[in-house]
């Protein structure tokens, strides 16, 4: 802070909607930090290689997308000097106004204060497992892709991706425009679901039109479509541990494919800790089928100072994220009684509530199955971390009586890993609620707890020692 302006805001996240809160900050007079996990900006939808690999174009990496990239990451670039960026920094905790942040490949910490924050996490796979999902070679959605954006380098040599969602047919096409051999598309929402959702995808023409290029492409070039799917397992060679195949039934038949590499998931889900961890209050949302944190349409959240923008708070795309996290600095500027253009905030608010009817569309159109539970074998590992069996938690429900999630990972340690429950949290959820018979949303969700993501054991303990 300076004397000539107090306000010196926090940006968590630089993906779409933190490089425009930073951005929008930055045209008022201030200067954010901004720190972000990834070591250059862009988030998971526009990320960019390391420097120093051999790089390939934006039309390469983006596809349709590349204009919106470029210019995102440009607006970045030119926020340099301006901007207290943070890259490789994790936050991992937040209390007492300030946050924890483990920086970097040194693993090395400090506290960053804040007056305002504007978060801006993201979202990661709404992972739904299948025995053999822990066999080397199998992937989720978001996974394939970082490997292949980041890394330049696919996941396999013979590729199958199931699951739902948008994210299943844009890697799908990805990875087939690299050159990969994508044996099988493998969807478990049914044809009937997109038809009947067409009406409300129509309202965004652009993006529909860019949805039925990439399944028309792969039809075109010869890759293997099916819909209305069940995945079964994964096939696996016990003694090279490695995947073979996948088996799934299809109008009462189980059907196998040969392949090396599996990338899975269903949809996103919000990466909501940070903004438990902040006391934000939050509410079960339907539509996203997971509680998430609730904030105004400016993306104000119920703790003040704190502000909410992207797909952290609700998934809802790039486009929608960049005017969320413009709408969210605007915000905070005005609440600080700083001049803000306020026809441009209607706007943006406007925008991001015409994205609502597409939105619901994309939810008919590619639905989490909801009877994935009914099918999930006792023996089917659910937490990869503490090695928890759907059978576990059943066994917790039946006999101790578990019926909310809090009270179902004290008595099983579910969600108590290295990934707090960022991976097996939606499953473990899915499987109380259809063990009780209860609503998703009267099992609850899992209280946020620090470290967010895994950090080494040292800075815990150093943590531990100044308190």
């Amino acid at each position: 802070m300076t004397a000539a302006n107090p306000l010196r805001p926090v940006v968590v996240g630089a993906g779409p909607a933190g490089v425009r809160a930073a951005q929008t900050l930055v045209a008022h007079g201030l200067r954010p930090v901004v720190i972000d996990e990834a070591p250059r900006a862009g988030g998971q939808i526009y990320r960019r290689p390391p420097v120093g690999l051999v790089q390939r174009t934006a039309q390469a990496l983006y596809g349709f997308e590349a204009k919106r990239a470029s210019a995102l990451h440009a607006a970045f670039d030119g926020l340099q000097g301006c901007i207290d960026h943070h890259p490789d920094s994790l936050v991992w905790n937040a209390q007492d106004q300030q946050l924890d942040v483990m920086h970097g490949p040194t693993h090395s910490t400090r506290q960053v204060p804040y007056s305002h924050l504007i978060v801006a996490t993201g979202a990661t796979d709404r992972v739904l497992p299948l025995p053999g999902w822990t066999l080397p070679g199998v992937y989720t959605l978001g996974g394939a892709q970082v490997a292949l954006k980041f890394q330049g380098c696919a996941i396999g040599q013979r590729v199958v991706f199931m699951g739902t969602g948008p994210l299943l047919y844009l890697v799908a096409y990805q990875y087939a425009k690299a050159g990969v051999n994508v044996a099988a598309v493998l969807d478990t929402a049914r044809l009937a679901n997109q038809l009947a959702a067409t009406p409300a995808l129509l309202t965004q023409p652009a993006v529909f039109a860019k949805g039925v290029y990439f399944v028309g492409w792969l039809r075109a070039n010869g890759v293997a479509l099916h819909s209305g799917v069940r995945p079964v397992r994964v096939l696996g060679d016990d003694a090279q541990s490695r995947v073979t195949g996948v088996a799934w039934q299809h109008g009462g038949h189980e059907h196998t494919l040969a392949c090396d590499a599996i990338g899975f998931g269903y949809a996103l889900r919000s990466e909501t800790q940070l903004a438990d961890l902040l006391g934000c209050r939050f509410n079960y949302a339907p539509m996203h089928r997971a509680h998430l944190p609730v904030r105004d349409a400016a993306g104000r959240a119920s703790v003040a100072g704190v502000y909410l923008a992207g797909d952290g708070a609700g998934i809802m795309g790039a486009d929608a994220a960049e005017w969320a996290g413009e709408r969210a600095a605007l915000a905070l500027l005005a609440d600080n009684g700083v001049a803000v253009d306020t026809a441009r905030a209607a706007q943006l608010e406007r925008q991001l509530d015409k994205l609502m009817g597409f939105r619901e569309g994309l939810e008919r159109a590619f639905p989490v199955p909801q009877d994935w539970a009914t099918h999930a074998p006792d023996d089917l590992v659910v937490c990869r971390c503490e090695n928890i069996t759907a059978g576990t938690l059943r066994q917790a429900v039946a006999v101790n009586g578990a019926a909310e999630m809090n009270r179902l990972k004290a008595l099983s340690r579910v969600g108590m890993g290295r990934c707090q429950g960022r991976m097996c949290g939606v499953a473990a959820a899915e499987i109380l609620a259809h063990a009780t018979q209860q609503p998703l949303e009267q099992v609850g969700r899992l209280r946020g707890q620090a470290p967010i993501k895994p950090i080494p054991i040292r800075l815990v303990q150093a943590e531990g020692s100044t308190t």
